[in-house]
């Protein structure tokens, strides 16, 4: 058995990025598990919070479910806030996850890690699949927590195949489906296109066997308006857009595998 940690910049990324994946990995046995760089404080206000509750109270609620369905071992949170889009004032605040000290925050992890005794670690790609401060912090800090661990794990990096979702959204846009105007090769929230080209990716896992229970993962965040955007698409187009997952693997020899980077336990 692995013991494979996730680092995951806000609650719901972990439903939405590797949900199928964490599933699967689960079910072969592995032990996972999803640390939260970030409370998520900037995400929607839910309108139903009861007295003394707060949007942060909540979404750890929420992403305790998420690990129930997902088979998730251990939630864990390095503490920081959320520190909003690129060029919102949130970024600068000392509290947030962006303006953090990278060597600090890779300390927290890997403290983690240790604890964990960790084989794998999961971060993102160079530029957080969409250029959003927390997500590109992510990947530095899963790095350096990975150099900083007492037995270096395996390191992963969680994308997006932009050529792939260029193929997907002419489709879309073809067959009139909502949504099939949006272009993957615009700049996304830092002036970069979403995800990275197939021909730099290592890892294909189709997760469509445990769609449902990445759906279900992504329903115990239903309190964020992205979220319900999502579980309001058909089941066909569900499956079209997160019915596959992708992964980098620095130092592996180009080409993609089919299939869970993690095999059986």
């Amino acid at each position: 058995m692995s013991t494979i940690v996730f680092l995951h910049a806000h609650p719901d990324d972990e439903a939405s990025g590797t949900g199928g994946t964490i599933r699967l990995a689960a079910d072969a046995g592995h032990r996972v598990v999803c640390v939260y760089a970030t409370n998520g404080d900037h995400g929607t206000v839910p309108t139903d919070l009861v007295e003394e509750e707060t949007v942060v109270l909540r979404r750890r609620v929420e992403a305790q479910a998420s690990a129930q369905v997902l088979g998730t071992a251990r939630v864990a949170w390095l503490g920081y806030a959320d520190s909003g889009m690129s060029g919102w004032e949130q970024n600068s605040l000392a509290e947030s996850f962006h303006a953090a000290d990278a060597e600090e925050a890779g300390a927290r992890l890997a403290a983690i890690l240790d604890e964990e005794d960790a084989d794998i670690i999961v971060g993102y790609d160079w530029h957080g699949g969409y250029g959003h401060p927390d997500h590109v912090k992510v990947h530095h800090v899963a790095r350096r927590a990975a150099a900083l661990a007492a037995r270096r794990p395996r390191e992963l990096q969680g994308t997006m195949n932009r050529d792939r979702m260029r193929q997907l959204f002419v489709a879309a846009k073809e067959a009139g489906m909502e949504g099939g105007d949006w272009d993957p090769d615009a700049p996304a929230d830092d002036g970069n296109p979403i995800g990275m080209p197939e021909a730099e990716l290592h890892w294909h896992v189709d997760v469509r066997s445990v769609l449902a229970a990445k759906r279900a993962a992504l329903a115990s965040h239903a309190s964020q308006e992205d979220v319900a955007w999502m579980l309001g698409m058909p089941q066909e187009q569900f499956a079209m857009a997160f019915g596959d997952e992708w992964f980098i693997e620095p130092g592996r020899p180009d080409g993609i595998v089919e299939g869970s980077p993690f095999g059986p336990a």
